[in-house]
């Protein structure tokens, strides 16, 4: 069995994936991590992560925190030789490089997702190969409000995609002028990202490509945070097969 340890235990995220570990076959769980003390279905939950990793000693560490502490969470991780297996976004591409160079240099591999649900995974390959067809395209994310960075991950990673196999280009009318700031969303290589936080929402994505007398809409809903979990298990039964840092689901799917 695999020793995992979670990273914001106590979180919305986090008491899910607790349950779900605990139910794997597979995985034991092994220790619980979060700004607060307490316990979850008989799993007590401490506060000193690097101290929780030295006396539990797990393969894996799952991190679901905070985009401002993830980074020092990771390294933490690393330099104890855990894998971390991280589903917290905000981390920037000079974050990633220094993640890299720590696993290779510790000989542990890290897995980072900015989205652990399969479908969002189909969504963003789908969206790839229709914008080599449609390239006039707009995305549209929508989480809770309790979400503290925007873009998502995932759009960021879905606009990434969509650059890969299309020209950057402005779009709409070229003296197109906005009489509300960042009306029109922000700008990836020319695709519009528009970011929605409100209550009643857990995780969704709109994808709408637009052509002559036609559109074409890419959508994914996370209804629940249980639809991130076969993503989340699947990593921490692989993670440690990698080399160096991985990044996206869609990278460990057969």
């Amino acid at each position: 069995m695999i020793k995992v340890l979670v990273n914001g235990a106590l979180g919305r995220m986090g008491k899910t994936v607790l349950a779900a570990v605990k139910a794997d076959k597979e995985l034991q769980l092994v220790g619980a991590v979060d700004i607060f003390s307490g316990e979850f279905e008989g799993v007590k939950v401490e506060t000193d992560l690097a101290a929780a990793l030295e006396k539990y000693n797990p393969e894996v560490m799952i991190d679901f925190t905070r985009p401002d502490v993830v980074f020092q969470n990771i390294m933490i991780a690393l330099n104890r030789k855990v894998s971390p297996v991280v589903g917290t976004t905000g981390l920037d591409d000079a974050a990633k490089a220094k993640i890299h160079e720590a696993a290779e240099k510790n000989n542990t591999p890290v897995f980072i997702a900015p989205n652990f649900a399969i479908g969002a995974v189909l969504m963003m390959q789908l969206s790839q190969k229709v914008a080599k067809y449609m390239p006039e395209v707009e995305i549209i994310e929508l989480h809770h409000d309790k979400k503290l960075d925007a873009p998502s991950g995932t759009a960021e990673l879905t606009a990434k995609m969509i650059s890969e196999v299309r020209h950057p280009h402005k779009q709409g009318h070229p003296d197109e002028k906005e009489r509300l700031e960042h009306v029109r969303g922000a700008s990836y290589d020319g695709i519009r990202i528009h970011s929605v936080r409100l209550p009643g929402y857990v995780a969704h994505q709109e994808v709408i490509f637009g052509g002559l007398g036609q559109t074409l809409t890419i959508r994914h809903d996370s209804t629940g945070r249980d639809s991130f979990m076969p993503g989340v298990l699947l990593a921490c039964k692989k993670v440690r097969g990698l080399k160096g840092l991985t990044v996206g689901l869609d990278k460990i799917l057969d």
